[in-house]
């Protein structure tokens, strides 16, 4: 177990944000309002992500009505409290922003009746009318199992359909909030994948060094293959502060080049695997290198800066 304020391995170093992309979009998502789940979630590739054009925002607050072990963002009862002008402003701000391609995710919020489904989905559609050449993911929550709610956010045609199975089945209840399950989790991606429109990329990740065995990482990467899930990412999870389940291991780039290559057997359209990877870390990327046949019509819509850095050194990025 990881003490209080153990060194971490060299592989996980990473420079510090800055360069004057980051700089000047920090500066207009403070100007906006804008949260963004980079900085709420602590995310280590922050400033690698705004550098090459690609944020993730969050919608709905930054009060999450959950409690995960693993997670930063606050946790609390909005009661009900929504921003009906957040849609429009989000959509109008990010379609004025250099982004390439933005990720939407939002906090769960159970106090509403369609767990916040109807807001992301206006969302969506406003920026699409607004920007139509920008690349979208969804990255969201369970919404409890209801999958009418999971059929809003799929009907609102995002490029990408995201939700994070997080960690292994057995850790399921210790790790993420009573309220997630691990069937509950492979039920909404399985129902996303149906319910799409055809070419929609659905995507899931896991983080590991949270207590669980090399085993039980290539079972859920098989269970969630087995729902239609086309891309994964794995990561090493890193405790957010001492009140958060402890790092149990760090695992060695190594083995994530061993989950990767399992991954590219089992079928997926492609893994993204290494210590830093994160589910929206070098979003636009691995959503171009899961499409082989669009890459060259993306490409010369510059949806990908002009001069990307390697990809995800030293992960494996594996496509079929």
């Amino acid at each position: 177990m990881e003490p209080r304020f153990a060194s971490k391995p060299p592989w996980l170093r990473v420079r510090a944000p800055g360069g004057q992309r980051y700089t000047e979009l920090k500066a207009v998502f403070r100007k906006l309002d804008l949260h963004t789940v980079c900085e709420e979630a602590r995310c280590p590739n922050v400033g690698e992500c705004w550098s090459e054009g690609t944020a993730t925002v969050m919608l709905l607050g930054d009060t999450c009505t959950r409690g995960c072990r693993f997670c930063a963002v606050t946790t609390g009862n909005p009661r009900g409290a929504v921003d009906v002008r957040e849609p429009e402003h989000v959509a109008r701000a990010l379609s004025q922003m250099p982004l390439k391609y933005v990720v939407m995710t939002m906090v769960d919020r159970d106090d509403l009746l369609d767990g916040g489904a109807s807001h992301l989905a206006r969302t969506v559609r406003r920026l699409k009318e607004l920007r139509p050449e920008m690349r979208i993911e969804t990255l969201v929550g369970d919404f409890g199992g209801h999958l009418d709610d999971v059929d809003t956010t799929a009907d609102a045609g995002p490029d990408v359909w995201a939700h994070n199975i997080e960690v292994v089945r057995r850790l399921q209840r210790t790790i993420r909030d009573v309220r997630c399950s691990y069937e509950q989790s492979l039920k909404v991606l399985e129902r996303a994948k149906q319910r799409a429109a055809p070419g929609t990329v659905t995507k899931s990740s896991i983080m590991v060094g949270i207590g669980e065995t090399d085993d039980e990482v290539i079972e859920a990467m098989s269970d969630l293959r087995a729902v239609g899930v086309d891309v994964l990412t794995l990561g090493q999870y890193l405790r957010p502060t001492p009140r958060h389940a402890p790092v149990e291991r760090y695992v060695e780039p190594l083995v994530f080049d061993e989950f990767a290559n399992e991954g590219k057997a089992m079928g997926f359209a492609f893994v993204a695997a290494g210590p830093l990877v994160r589910s929206s870390y070098k979003a636009a990327e691995v959503f171009l290198s899961s499409r082989p046949r669009e890459i060259s019509n993306v490409l010369s819509s510059n949806v990908l800066s002009s001069a990307p850095e390697p990809l995800l050194p030293p992960a494996a990025l594996i496509r079929r």
